[in-house]
Order: structure tokens, then C-alpha cells, then sequence
């Protein structure tokens, strides 16, 4: 169950390459955590014109800005995950992901630079988080597709879900300095500026950490690139052009090539609706509106509130019991990526989960029926109030094993090199999609229904998400290539066969003469 040590250090370019990629998850993360602290200030709602300095603030207003700022980002994600498909196949993952990160950049200088007054008020931040939004969607198609191509069979699954790790330290982040800023910052533009300039430090080290990583060898391969791609691939392997273990995968690679070449010219329709295609495209599509709706979204961009709405009044208190929340997602998704994720697979993780959290829903809704949060702010939380924040803290635990990380680990998984970047764009699409809608309704259902929000979750949970989990085909020990296999778009037989041929052709190639002669190990 443990990480094995000589495979850790075998793959650790692989583990650089993903660390590298997954700065622009961060970025993810900090920026659907970071706007509902933000918009919560008191100071910020009265300079952008969101309340009156004096006299009676009216909530829909508060409600409407906080969902618009939220959701801006999610919108514009979703049309940035939709244009990363043709682009990445174009130019190729690594480019495309320094093409989108600049992009992102453009955005963050905006909701930088908005003061609330005259012409840089509201419609700074709102254009700004479309446009970074629009850079968001685009990494988070590309990089899990960039990193799963690029790991090996054994330990992809944990590689691949150090997205969701990433993930969660970004909203961790946006927590603690927007409880920072709720305790040291109270009448300044610092209140806004501070969170949103932090958005260069991620940016920043992805831009220069993606100078030292090569190109994906998929991709390259699928360009007719093969020189290349044996050269990458045996770099990221730590091993010579030569191994027999990188002729072997990339004869595996070049097989599944050539039988989605020989099926037919991949159109959009090919793409979609060829044999064994279109069940991973629903899956893509699918997985992601179920993980939107799970409730852990809604609670994560406005946790704050939601502390508040079970006692935890004051903005030191709620923003606090945030932060911690922020903190147990980060270190429950940590342990169970690499300690269970290989271990125990895909489904049965997925099936837990929703469980687990449908359950502890239930729990919350009903102590929130029972001892509803005092009509006046209390010093301390009451009993009920640390129950319930317990529950959310042992129900992350439960989004953190499954339906976190594993949508992302399961559609990079399924998806054969040449549509990919389709598969991938329509998954991250769906998924800020629904993040769309869940950002921009949450507000209003958290008013309007308060309690009954979390029975409509846990009912979500248990009713639709964990049959789902007991639907879909086990990916755990398969390689890229075996997808299609599974999905049934080719044989076992006649996959053996094709791998044995290229193999013997990739064996014969001149490329593989390497004329300097210290390389004489099979391991470098």
C-alpha cells in the first residue's frame, strides 16, 4: 500500500513533469476558493458599489455579485476547455499549456488593478475572471491529458491524481490569505489586490518550470513523429532508446495509432461516434455534471458563509473553520491518492465515496433542522454548529478518496491518443459547465433552502453518483492503449498482434543507432 521507493525515483521526471504542469491546477483551485472570501468583505462590497455605506443592504444584491464574480471565471473556463482541443493538437500539450498560462496572466492583471472607481469597478473583475477563466479551462483540459500520456502504466493513476492534491492546496491557499487579509486588512484595496496578485506566483513557476520538460510522446507519435517521441519516452523512462521496455511501449503506442488511422480519417464525427468512442465520451461528459453536483463545490467557494450559516458567526470564525477545511482536503486527498489509489482501483473508491458523503449530508441537514444557527451572533460556536463542521471535515475525506480526484484520473485514463484532446476538452467543458451553474445558484439555494441544500446533495450522492461508480469499467493496471480494448474498439488478439509488428519495426529503424558510446547502460 505504501509508495515504492525504487519506483519513485525510476519515474521522477515523470513526477517533475506533472509537478510542473499541475501549477495551473493550483491556479484552478486558488481561483474558485479565493473570489468568495473576497466579495464576503465588507469593505469591497461598499467600494465596487455592492452595498451602501449606510442603511439597509439588500442580500440578493450581495448574493447576485458574489455569484457573477464567482461564476465569470467558470464561464469563461468552459469556452477555454472547448478551444484547447484543436489547439492541442495543433502545437502539442507543452505549448499549449505556455500558450493558455499567458493567456490566464492577461486576466489576472486586470482583477489586479480594478479599485471600484469610475471605469475600473465591477467590470475589471468580471472581465478579468473570464479571461483568466478562459486560460483555467484550457490547462485543466490539457494537463491531465499531458501528464497521463506521459506516465507510465503502474503509477498512473497516482500521477495523474496529484491533480486534485494541487487542486485542493489552491483553495487552501485562497483561504488562509483571505483569512490573513480578513484579520490584518479591513479598509484598503489590499482587501482584493493581495489575493488576486498572488494569482502570478503559480503563474510564474509554471511559465519556467515548463521550459525543462519535453513534449508528450503521444502526441508526438500521433504527428508521425517517432524519432522524437522514442526519445522523449525514453527520457521520461530513464532508460536508452534502446530498452526494450520503451521499444515495447512505443510499439504499443504506435499500434493503437495505426488501427485508428487504418479505421478511418479521424473527422469530428469518427472522433465521436467511432467503434468503442461514443460510452467514453458520455462517461467524460457524465462524470463531471455528477462531481459538480456532489456539494463540494458549493460548499468550497463559499465555505465562509456556510460556517456561518451553522454558528461559526464573525468573520474570524468562519473564515478559520474555511481555512481548516482547506487543510483536511488537502491532506486526506494526499494519503489516499498515493497510499490507496493503485491499491484498490477506480470503482470501488468512487462507490465509497458517494456514499460516504451522501451519508454525512444526511447527517448535516438534519442536525441543521434540529438546532438551527441563533438569530444573534454568539461569541463561540455551539455544540450543534462544531458538529456539523465536523461532519464537513470527515466528508472532504470522502470527496478526497473518490469523486475529487478520480473524474480527472478516470477520463485522462480512457481516452486513445488521437482524441484525447476531444475527450479531454468535452470533459473539462462539462465540468465548468456544472461548476457554472452550481457556482451561480448556490447563493440562492443556500437562502432560499438553507438546510434542505444539503439533503438535495446527500440525495445526489447516494441516488445517482454511487450506481454510476458500480457502472462504468475498472481502468486500475490498464495502459493507455488497452482502453480501447476494454471499450471495445479493438481485440485482444489483433492489439498482440499489430504491437508485435510495430515493435519488430520500431527494433529495425536506423533512429535507433545512438553514436555516442558512453551510453552503453540501459538505464540513464
Amino acid at each position: 500500500m505504501g509508495i515504492d521507493d525504487e519506483a519513485m525515483l525510476r519515474n521522477i521526471r515523470v513526477y517533475w513533469l506533472a509537478f510542473i504542469a499541475y501549477w495551473g491546477i493550483v491556479l484552478f483551485g486558488y481561483d474558485t476558493g479565493v473570489a468568495g472570501g473576497v466579495v464576503q468583505s465588507k469593505y469591497f462590497q461598499i467600494k465596487f458599489g455592492v452595498r451602501p455605506v449606510e442603511g439597509p443592504v439588500k442580500q440578493s444584491r450581495i448574493d447576485d455579485v458574489s455569484a457573477n464574480v464567482v461564476s465569470a471565471l467558470q464561464g469563461g473556463a468552459f469556452f477555454g476547455a472547448l478551444s484547447s482541443a484543436p489547439v492541442s493538437a495543433w502545437i502539442g500539450r507543452r505549448k499549449t499549456l505556455l500558450a493558455y498560462t499567458v493567456i490566464f496572466a492577461v486576466g489576472a492583471v486586470l482583477q489586479t488593478i480594478a479599485n471600484g472607481e469610475g471605469h475600473r469597478g465591477l467590470g475589471y473583475i468580471y472581465s478579468g475572471r473570464i479571461i483568466s477563466g478562459f486560460g483555467i479551462g484550457a490547462i485543466s483540459a490539457v494537463a491531465p491529458a499531458y501528464v497521463s500520456e506521459c506516465s507510465p502504466t503502474q503509477v498512473r493513476g497516482r500521477i495523474t491524481g496529484m491533480f486534485q492534491i494541487m487542486v485542493a492546496i489552491g483553495v487552501m491557499i485562497s483561504y488562509f490569505i483571505n483569512f490573513g487579509i480578513g484579520l490584518h486588512v479591513h479598509n484598503s484595496s489590499r482587501i482584493w489586490r493581495i489575493p488576486f496578485a498572488f494569482q502570478f506566483v503559480p503563474t510564474g513557476i509554471m511559465v519556467l518550470g515548463l521550459l525543462t520538460v519535453p513534449e508528450s510522446p503521444r502526441w508526438l507519435a500521433s504527428k508521425g513523429r517517432s524519432k522524437e517521441a522514442l526519445i522523449n519516452l525514453a527520457y521520461l523512462r530513464r532508460r536508452l532508446p534502446s530498452s526494450q521496455d520503451v521499444l515495447h511501449e512505443l510499439a504499443e503506442i504506435e499500434a493503437a495509432l495505426a488501427e485508428e488511422r487504418d479505421a478511418a480519417r479521424l473527422g469530428l464525427r469518427d472522433a465521436f461516434f467511432g467503434r468503442g468512442n461514443f460510452p467514453r465520451f458520455f462517461i467524460a461528459f457524465f462524470i463531471f455534471f455528477l462531481q459538480q453536483w456532489c456539494g463540494q463545490n458549493s460548499v468550497s467557494y463559499y465555505a465562509p458563509q456556510i460556517f456561518t450559516s451553522i454558528g461559526y458567526t464573525g468573520a474570524t470564525n468562519s473564515l478559520l473553520a474555511a481555512g481548516i477545511y482547506g487543510v483536511v482536503k488537502v491532506i486526506a486527498t494526499t494519503i489516499f491518492i498515493f497510499f490507496f489509489l493503485n491499491v484498490w482501483g477506480r470503482k470501488p473508491l468512487l462507490f465509497i465515496s458517494a456514499m460516504g458523503m451522501g451519508t454525512l449530508f444526511f447527517i448535516i441537514g438534519a442536525l441543521l433542522k434540529i438546532y438551527p444557527p441563533a438569530s444573534t451572533p454568539q461569541p463561540n460556536p455551539p455544540a450543534s454548529g462544531k458538529a456539523m463542521a465536523a461532519m464537513l471535515y470527515i466528508y472532504v475525506c470522502f470527496y478526497s478518496m473518490g469523486w475529487g480526484p478520480l473524474p480527472w484520473v478516470y477520463t485522462s485514463d480512457i481516452f486513445p491518443t488521437r482524441t484525447r484532446h476531444y475527450g479531454m476538452a468535452v470533459a473539462s467543458s462539462s465540468q465548468w459547465l456544472w461548476n457554472y451553474v452550481v457556482a451561480k445558484v448556490t447563493p440562492t439555494i443556500h437562502t432560499r433552502l438553507g438546510y434542505k441544500m444539503f439533503l438535495m446533495f446527500a440525495c445526489l450522492n447516494v441516488g445517482a453518483m454511487a450506481p454510476f461508480s458500480l457502472m462504468i469499467p475498472e481502468t486500475k493496471g490498464r495502459s493507455l492503449e488497452e482502453m480501447d480494448i476494454v471499450f471495445g474498439a479493438v481485440s485482444a488478439d489483433n492489439r498482440a498482434a499489430n504491437i508485435a509488428r510495430h515493435e519488430q519495426e520500431i527494433s529495425n529503424a536506423a533512429y535507433l543507432e545512438r553514436p555516442n558510446s558512453a551510453d552503453d547502460k540501459d538505464e540513464i
